[in-house]
């Protein structure tokens, strides 16, 4: 069982115990909530600012990112200030949610469009890999999961730690008093599960992130590229 012929056995490593327990952060853990919708009674804007308080009762730093004003991906350059401001916020985050409405059986154009405008990568470096995720979605009518199963998609596309749990919001319009706080119930009791969720993977994985990602297939790419440039497989 211990025969890998297809293996460069110098770029395989055994799990390294240590490394998965590294020293501890003490900042508060930096979340980005991001929500799918521009309407002045928007719920999933309600649904995030709920979970913002429930972050920020759980110690978390909260960004909301409002998305008035982000251009259509590729419609403007990278410099503009929507854009730049998305981006700095994904990059100074540890982890995100994200909600959105259902639209027509999925996830709205506006948070996709957010997402779109995140990069996989810039140069080396891939600026949501190892970021924790949780996803939430609201429904004018019965409860559904097709946003949530999306977003789970494009959590796994960016390579982000994606929570197990997650909201889904049924008759989002019954659930908000006038004064836009959710209402007691399972639906609520579900956000909070999914936001103390959320905070504990966050301060699981975010010291270890860089080791977690670390991968047999990228070391030895780079070992590849390096013998490349250098002329000498001895490095």
């Amino acid at each position: 069982m211990s025969d890998l012929p297809a293996a460069v056995d110098q770029h395989l490593k055994h799990p390294d115990i240590a490394a998965l327990r590294p020293p501890v952060s003490t900042h508060k853990p930096r979340i980005l909530i991001l929500y799918g919708s521009l309407r002045a009674v928007s719920y999933s804007r309600l649904l995030a600012q709920e979970a913002g308080r429930l972050l920020e009762h759980f110690g978390c730093e909260v960004r909301i990112f409002d998305p008035a004003g982000l251009p259509l991906p590729d419609a403007e350059p990278v410099s503009h200030p929507k854009v730049q401001e998305l981006r700095t916020l994904s990059a100074w985050s540890e982890g995100q949610v994200w909600v959105s409405p259902e639209r027509h059986g999925a996830m709205t154009g506006i948070l996709k469009s957010q997402i779109d405008w995140i990069p996989l990568s810039i140069g080396a470096v891939r600026p949501t890999q190892g970021k924790t995720l949780a996803v939430m979605q609201v429904s004018g009518g019965s409860q559904s999961f097709n946003a949530v199963n999306q977003m789970r998609i494009l959590g796994r596309w960016m390579r982000m730690v994606t929570i197990p749990n997650q909201s889904s919001v049924a008759k989002a319009f019954q659930e908000f008093d006038a004064d836009g706080r959710m209402k007691p119930s399972s639906y609520y009791d579900r956000v909070v599960d999914v936001c103390e969720e959320l905070v504990k993977f966050t301060l699981l994985t975010r010291d270890a992130s860089g080791y977690l990602t670390d991968r047999y297939s990228e070391r030895k790419e780079a070992a590849e590229k390096l013998e490349t440039l250098t002329g000498n497989k001895a490095l």
